[in-house]
């Protein structure tokens, strides 16, 4: 009978983290919304969204006689740019994830889930559809495909450092990848090069804790990886913090050169500072990388 039990308590538990977090996405996302008008555009649809001055090229058929009739200058009717796109996101939920250096702090995965999350609110909101990188949860619409969303983000992997999602991309579309972006190198580079290679453009957003750029540690110390397969034990901490940002900063040049030669954009945050800033950051680098 403990069996039936257990697994109500986890699905209970699993359940409960979806309310706090679609809350706070939605939050997120909403005082976003006040500070920027959103990824209107001109292009094929129906609503009207401004008039501009006729230039050489355009088509007597685009031209507005009745806005034209007012002056001496012609000018078009704009359309808003209505062609919904398909947004893939992945959301690194390793274990690696799993870490905060302070109980003041969020702890990685919360901070990525809560920008992912909010992410996918805006362009959903904008008449995009949005889905996850693989074959799990293909782009959708609607309010239901958020819910979808807040659950697959509340999934831990047992895995100490997981491995972008690069399956089943689709063609011409864009991607979001959040992550701390410290496992394995060649995985990224692979996703990198299939996403690019099928005309995929993206963000990819490294998420950091605090003391993970500082180093902040002294004598004997014991690293462990969250996922406690990896565990290394030193009598002096400080001996190594020389060697470890060399590494992490070639790991964030390389990164930045992947992105560099791939199309994509490449932005750090950082879990002490204020996630809508990063929101911001993320929302705006989308409609760059779009427009490449």
């Amino acid at each position: 009978m403990s069996r039936p039990v257990t697994l109500r308590s986890a699905a209970e538990t699993e359940a409960g983290r979806l309310p706090p977090l679609l809350a706070r996405a939605e939050r997120l996302a909403g005082a976003v919304l006040l500070g920027d008008h959103g990824r209107r555009r001109a292009g094929l649809g129906d609503d009207f969204w401004q008039y501009r001055p006729a230039q050489l090229g355009d088509s007597r058929r685009l031209i507005d006689h009745r806005r034209s009739a007012r002056g001496d200058q012609q000018f078009v009717r704009e359309r808003e740019w209505q062609i919904a796109q398909s947004v893939m996101l992945w959301v690194d939920q390793g274990a690696s994830m799993r870490f905060g250096s302070s109980p003041d702090l969020p702890q990685k995965a919360d901070r990525a889930r809560l920008l992912g999350l909010a992410t996918a609110i805006l362009l959903v909101r904008g008449g995009e559809r949005v889905g996850l990188t693989g074959t799990s949860l293909p782009p959708r619409r609607g309010n239901a495909q958020i819910l979808r969303l807040a659950e697959m983000f509340s999934r831990d992997s047992a895995a100490d450092y997981e491995p972008p999602e690069h399956r089943a991309m689709i063609p011409s579309a864009r991607a979001v990848f959040i992550s701390d972006f410290l496992g394995d190198i060649d995985e990224m580079r692979t996703a990198l090069t299939k996403a690019a290679d099928r005309g995929v453009r993206g963000v990819v957003l490294q998420l950091l804790d605090p003391s993970e750029e500082a180093f902040p540690f002294r004598g004997r110390t014991i690293f462990e990886s969250v996922g406690g397969t990896l565990s290394h034990e030193t009598l002096k901490a400080s001996d190594l913090r020389g060697r470890y940002l060399e590494r992490l900063a070639a790991r964030k040049t390389e990164l930045q050169r992947l992105c560099s030669v791939t199309g994509w954009q490449y932005g750090l945050h950082h879990t002490d500072a204020s996630a809508q800033s990063a929101l911001l950051w993320l929302y705006r680098a989308l409609d760059t990388a779009s427009a490449r």
